[in-house]
C-alpha cells in the first residue's frame, strides 16, 4: 500500500523557503486540491527571463484526481501562473470576483480563457470538492478580495490563510472578518498554514487608513511642481487613497503604466472605484497645470521598463519631469531590488527631483502581518500545529519558535518539495518530492537549469569567442585562424592579441597526432579548449567559444 493512500497530507511546490511563487496541494483519500498558482521574479542567476514558475512534473501524472484550483487573491505570486500550467493541470479553478476578472485577462492573453472552467465564489462564500468543504473568510490584505479558507475534511480542519493583516481601516473592503473566522473554528483546528512574511516585525503592521492620513498631510505640503506617486498596481486600497486626497488638493490623477490600467479597470468593474473621478489619460497630461498634476505611475521597484524609470531616463513618450517636481514611491523596497532602485533614486535626484521614500516619510504600509497580528490569529483559531509558509527558511523558523511560545503543541518547518502528513497518527514529514523553478521564456517553459540558461550566464561573466579554421586534407593551417571577440575583453588595450591567439591556436593544432588532424572533429574541439586557455592565462575568463573547421581540397 502506498503511503499516500488515506489520510490528510500538505505538500507546497512553490512559497515555502522563499517568498513568492507559492503553489500549494492537499491530498485527502486520494484527491488532491491546489491552493494559489503564482509567479517569482527572476533574478541575476537567469539573465533574460523576468517570470519563473513552479516546476510541477512530479504531479503531472497525478492530475486525474486534481478536484480543482483555488486561488485565494490576485497577487501575482498567487494567480500568475495559472496560465503556464493550467494545459499540464486541466481543472476547474475557483476564484472571487475581483480574482477572476484578473485571472480571466491573463488566461485570455495565452487563448485559453475558452477553455479553462472559471469559476467565481463569492467572497465568504462555501466550495465542496470531494472530501474538501471549504469556506472562505475575509481578511484585509494590499488587495481586494482576499480569502482565507477553512478546509473541513474528514481528518480535521485546516486554516490556509493566504496573506493577510488585521486593518481596521483598510480603505477599500472590509475589515478581516474575525467574528466569522471565530465561528467556524470554535470546533477545534488541527492546523494553521500561515502567512511568515513579517514574522520578524514587533507589534502590528499597521493600517492603510493611517497611510492615507500621512500622504494627505504630505501632499498638501507640496504647493507647486508635478507630483508623481508610484506604488504597486494591484494594490487597489492605495490607488483610491491616492486618488482621493489628489482631488481634495486640487490635482488631477494621471494613470501612467499599462498594469495600472489594467488593474483599476477591473477594480471599476467590480465597483471598488465608483465614486472616484475619472482618470486622466497620460496622452492629455501635458495640458494640464504642473501644480494640477498628479501622475500615478507603475515601477516601484526600479523595473527598467516600468513607467518611473523610462519616465527619469527621459524615454517616456508623454510623460516628463524635470526641477522642483516632486516623486513619492509608496511602496517598501523588495529585497534583491535594491541596487536598481537607489540607482533610479539618484538618476531623479541629479535630474534636480525631489525624492521620498518609505525612509523619509509614512508613504507606505505591508499587507502581511506582524508579531501582534500573529498571537491574535493563533489565539483565535487555537490551532495544534502550526505550519509555516510564505518566508525563507528564516521566517519559517522563526515563525516555528514564536508559534510554540504561543502554546501551539506542535510547529512544523516546510520546504518546497516537502510531503506533510497532518492526520492520521501524529504530524510529520514522511517524504520529499521532486519541487523546482522554471523559467517563462519564449516558446514556453524550461528548467532553470537548462543548457541555454547556464550558456547565458556564461556570457555574461565571460563572453564569447567564435572562430574559424580552414585546414587542408594534409591536416595543414592554411590560412591564419580568424576570432571573433564579444565582452571578453578591452581589444583596445591588447593591440598584439589577434597575433598571439592565432599563434597560440596554430601551437596546440600541431601538438595533435597527424591522425587527429584528419579529424575535424578533433581539430575543433582541440581548437576550441586553445582559444579558451588562452584567455584563461590573459584574464582568469572562459569565453562560450565556437571554432568551425573548413577543410579545403588543394
Amino acid at each position: 500500500m502506498s503511503i499516500l493512500e488515506s489520510g490528510l497530507y500538505f505538500l507546497p511546490l512553490g512559497g515555502s523557503g522563499e517568498i513568492g511563487m507559492n503553489l500549494n496541494l492537499y491530498r485527502c483519500d486520494g484527491k488532491w486540491l491546489m491552493v494559489d498558482c503564482g509567479i517569482s521574479f527572476a533574478d541575476d542567476r537567469a539573465p533574460g527571463i523576468d517570470l519563473i514558475v513552479p516546476d510541477i512534473s512530479w504531479f503531472k501524472d497525478k492530475t486525474e484526481d486534481l478536484l480543482g484550483m483555488v486561488i485565494t487573491h490576485a497577487h501575482e505570486d498567487h494567480v500568475g501562473a495559472v496560465a503556464h500550467l493550467w494545459p499540464d493541470l486541466n481543472c476547474p479553478v475557483f476564484a472571487s470576483p475581483f480574482t477572476a476578472e484578473i485571472l480571466y485577462g491573463k488566461l485570455s492573453e495565452k487563448g485559453l480563457e475558452d477553455l479553462v472552467e472559471l469559476n467565481t465564489i463569492m467572497p465568504g462564500g462555501s466550495l465542496s470538492l470531494g472530501p474538501f468543504d471549504m469556506e472562505f473568510v475575509d481578511l484585509t490584505h494590499s488587495i481586494p478580495e482576499m480569502q482565507a479558507l477553512t478546509i473541513t475534511t474528514p481528518y480535521g480542519r485546516v486554516v490556509h490563510s493566504g496573506d493577510w493583516k488585521l486593518d481596521a481601516r483598510p480603505v477599500v473592503g472590509p475589515a478581516s472578518d474575525l467574528e466569522r473566522m471565530k465561528d467556524i473554528t470554535e470546533e477545534g483546528v488541527l492546523a494553521l498554514v500561515c502567512d511568515s512574511t513579517n514574522v520578524f516585525k514587533k507589534g502590528s503592521t499597521g493600517s492603510e487608513g493611517d497611510v492615507q492620513d500621512s500622504l494627505d498631510e504630505l501632499l498638501g505640503r507640496i504647493k507647486t511642481g508635478r507630483v508623481a506617486f508610484t506604488t504597486f498596481a494591484s494594490n487597489i486600497a492605495r490607488v483610491v487613497t491616492i486618488a482621493q486626497i489628489a482631488a481634495k488638493h486640487d490635482r488631477h490623477v494621471v494613470l501612467v503604466g499599462r498594469s495600472l490600467h489594467r488593474m483599476t479597470e477591473v477594480a471599476r468593474k467590480s465597483g471598488y472605484l465608483n465614486d472616484l473621478p475619472a482618470f486622466i489619460n497620460e496622452q492629455d497630461a501635458g495640458f494640464l497645470p504642473p501644480e494640477k498634476t498628479l501622475y500615478l505611475c507603475t515601477g516601484s521597484q526600479g523595473e527598467p521598463r516600468g513607467a518611473m524609470a523610462r519616465i527619469a531616463r527621459d524615454e517616456h513618450p508623454h510623460v516628463t519631469l524635470s526641477k522642483d517636481d516632486t516623486v513619492i514611491f509608496s511602496s517598501k523596497v523588495i529585497p534583491g531590488n535594491e541596487k536598481t532602485l537607489y540607482a533610479l533614486h539618484n538618476q531623479l535626484t541629479d535630474s534636480g527631483v525631489n525624492v521620498i521614500t518609505e525612509m523619509d516619510e509614512f508613504v507606505h504600509v505591508s499587507g502581511h502581518p506582524a508579531r501582534d497580528e500573529l498571537a491574535q490569529m493563533y489565539e483565535l483559531v487555537k490551532p495544534k500545529v502550526a505550519v509555516p509558509v510564505h518566508g525563507e527558511a528564516r521566517h519559517l523558523e522563526e515563525h516555528c519558535e514564536f508559534a510554540l511560545t504561543l502554546g501551539v503543541e506542535t510547529a512544523i518547518s516546510i520546504r518546497n518539495g516537502d510531503m506533510l502528513k497532518l492526520a492520521p497518527e501524529t504530524p510529520e514529514i514522511i517524504d520529499h518530492v521532486h519541487s523546482g523553478r522554471l523559467a517563462v521564456d519564449a516558446g514556453g517553459l524550461s528548467p532553470l537549469e537548462a543548457d541555454f540558461l547556464a550558456d547565458r550566464r556564461k556570457f555574461s561573466f565571460n563572453g564569447s569567442a567564435s572562430g574559424l579554421l580552414i585546414v587542408n586534407e594534409a591536416g595543414q593551417i592554411t590560412e591564419d585562424p580568424v576570432v571573433r571577440l564579444k565582452g571578453v575583453v578591452d581589444e583596445d588595450n591588447f593591440p598584439y592579441l589577434h597575433n598571439e591567439l592565432g599563434k597560440y591556436i596554430i601551437s596546440e593544432h600541431y601538438d595533435l597526432t597527424k591522425a587527429s588532424r584528419l579529424d575535424d572533429k578533433a581539430v575543433e574541439a582541440q581548437a576550441t579548449q586553445a582559444v579558451r586557455r588562452f584567455f584563461r592565462k590573459l584574464c582568469g575568463r572562459r569565453p562560450l567559444t565556437d571554432v568551425y573547421v573548413v577543410r579545403i581540397e588543394e
